[in-house]
């Protein structure tokens, strides 16, 4: 079989769309990702998700400046995206870090190698329970399936979708409040833990409730969390689960 000039560009293209897409999730394109995977990852979910339409060896194959602006387009519409999957993490970062600045655990930090970004242990561990459940919850399916929408209703070589300011506005602000959402059940609790410290410092001055706080909070930042698993964890499972429609929505669909 003969593959012309055209057809390797087509699927140069779509390949470039997939790789600025799947670098933004940890779990499949992450930095610590060795790049040979992610490339070969790309190349088989190109392969699957794209259906080979042959064309004639006559067929006339793109100049090189346009195939260099297909070839931007194309990062472009995958960055995109991708972006809607950054938010998402993100929103988990957020939720994470909020839990560990408030219990106690900020002052160790540690490299979560997954994201290659530091933070306490309480942040890491929460990451790393997210992470689980989203492929446990077969989240990563429902991103592929987002990957592949993207190419129903934005086809090679189509012109850029209008990006709307609004709209980024909205999805940014949507992540941000699912993040703190999962976290206030347990700020809470480290609230009501610091009013109580403080009342009981001008009640009884001459203890030092300051290093009495520090091992109370901990230990209560690990009992709020294991009980408000149960309302957390549905939240989680919505937040990761709509990642394919969110990679849709900065693409004007």
């Amino acid at each position: 079989m003969t593959v012309s000039l055209a057809q390797a560009q087509t699927f140069f293209l779509a390949l470039t769309r997939i790789l600025a897409m799947l670098i933004h999730v940890p779990v499949l394109g992450g930095r610590a990702i060795p790049n040979q995977v992610k490339v070969g990852l790309g190349l088989l979910l190109t392969m699957i998700l794209i259906p080979w339409q042959s064309l004639s060896p006559e067929a006339p194959p793109l100049a090189l400046f346009p195939f260099t602006i297909a070839i931007g387009r194309e990062l472009l519409i995958g960055t995109l995206a991708g972006f809607a999957a950054v938010l998402i993490f993100g929103a988990l970062q957020i939720s994470g870090n909020l839990m560990g600045l408030g219990s106690g655990f900020a002052a160790a930090q540690i490299l979560n190698p997954a994201l290659e970004e530091s933070g306490s242990t309480f942040d890491q561990m929460f990451v790393m329970t997210a992470l689980l459940i989203f492929l446990a919850i077969n989240g990563h399916h429902a991103f592929l399936l987002g990957v592949k929408r993207t190419f129903d209703l934005l086809p090679l070589q189509s012109p850029l979708p209008e990006i709307s300011l609004q709209r980024l506005l909205t999805l940014t602000s949507g992540m941000i409040t699912a993040g703190v959402q999962m976290a206030l059940p347990l700020l809470g609790t480290l609230l009501l833990t610091d009013l109580t410290l403080g009342l009981l410092a001008r009640v009884a001055p001459q203890m030092h409730v300051f290093f009495l706080g520090i091992s109370l909070k901990v230990g209560l930042g690990l009992l709020a969390l294991t009980v408000a698993l149960s309302f957390i964890l549905p939240q989680l499972s919505d937040l990761l689960r709509s990642i394919g429609e969110h990679t849709l929505q900065l693409l004007g669909t």
